[in-house]
């Protein structure tokens, strides 16, 4: 079994959204209180008082808060249900089980592993999963369980799907994919069962494909950037989580706007995780909001 993170025990996460309606706020902080819990952190957005939508993160205390959980569920269901909101709680000293899967760059793949190993990433990371073998002696210096799954030549990966989600199933609470560079089809996605992150070489949607930064340089842009993002059935398209940029100029080549480039995706990536494994992140449609203060 897990350890709990220490300085998270007792402390849960309530995440509500819905349709807008007078009263949310004071019914779900009376229903904190009324079960012992005291609110530490609130955050919340509405797109429109009148016939919006309203969404809420927030961060209790309370002591003992195991024991209680199940009569504040009991509580939502009872409360909250009725006025057509959806609702998740999360014991937040419990850490998501990440799983990583990885090719043969190695940048976000490593900097994943390091931020963890300094307690920057409240997650665990059962396993490391790659199509190649480049990384396999890297991550075993940090204690992680490597698998090589190799791909299939062709369109059809079935195979090598299959055996990737022998490994996953039942094992972790997401899924990231630092720079794995296979196409996840749309049986994975439904039989895994679990968010996926994915983190795009490119402020999408700019320069999709091979070879983004030769295209980059080509075309003399100013500013180069990364994207993550859910991954959905529509490659690419996913509700984005986080993206950043940094300045270039004419003076450098392909090869520096690469390596600048990979800068901003290990600092993309890894404030998603974050956020993710703080359920700081609600799906809405094809966006996503996301309360990081």
């Amino acid at each position: 079994m897990t350890a709990p993170i220490p300085h998270l025990v007792d402390h849960a996460s309530l995440i509500v959204h819905g349709p807008d309606q007078a009263g949310i706020v004071n019914e779900i902080a009376s229903l904190v209180a009324r079960r012992g819990g005291n609110i530490i952190a609130l955050d919340q957005h509405s797109t429109g008082p009148s016939g919006g939508d309203f969404f809420q993160r927030i961060v209790f205390h309370r002591p003992d808060l195991v024991a209680a959980l199940p009569d504040i569920r009991a509580d939502l269901d009872e409360t909250v249900k009725p006025m057509g909101l959806e609702w998740r709680l999360r014991d937040l000293s419990l850490p998501l089980r990440m799983a990583v899967l990885a090719s043969k760059s190695d940048h976000c793949l490593l900097d994943l592993l390091w931020r963890h190993r300094r307690g920057e990433l409240p997650v665990t990371i059962p396993m490391t999963i790659s199509n190649h073998t480049d990384v396999a002696d890297d991550v075993r210096t940090f204690g992680v369980p490597f698998f090589h799954v190799p791909s299939q030549s062709g369109s059809d990966k079935s195979q090598s799907e299959a055996e990737i989600l022998g490994l996953l199933k039942g094992n972790v609470d997401f899924v990231v994919l630092a720079r794995y560079m296979q196409v996840i089809s749309n049986d994975f996605l439904e039989k895994i069962g679990v968010p996926v992150i994915n983190i795009h070489h490119s402020f999408l949607p700019a320069f999709i494909g091979a070879g983004p930064y030769r295209k980059a340089k080509e075309r003399g842009v100013k500013l180069i950037g990364a994207t993550a993002h859910y991954v959905t059935e529509e490659l690419d398209e996913g509700p984005i989580i986080e993206q950043d940029v940094v300045r270039v100029t004419h003076a450098e080549t392909a090869a520096d706007l690469q390596a600048r480039g990979a800068d901003v995706e290990r600092a993309v990536l890894s404030r998603a995780v974050l956020w993710h494994a703080q359920d700081r992140i609600i799906r809405h449609g094809n966006h996503t909001i996301v309360f990081n203060t």
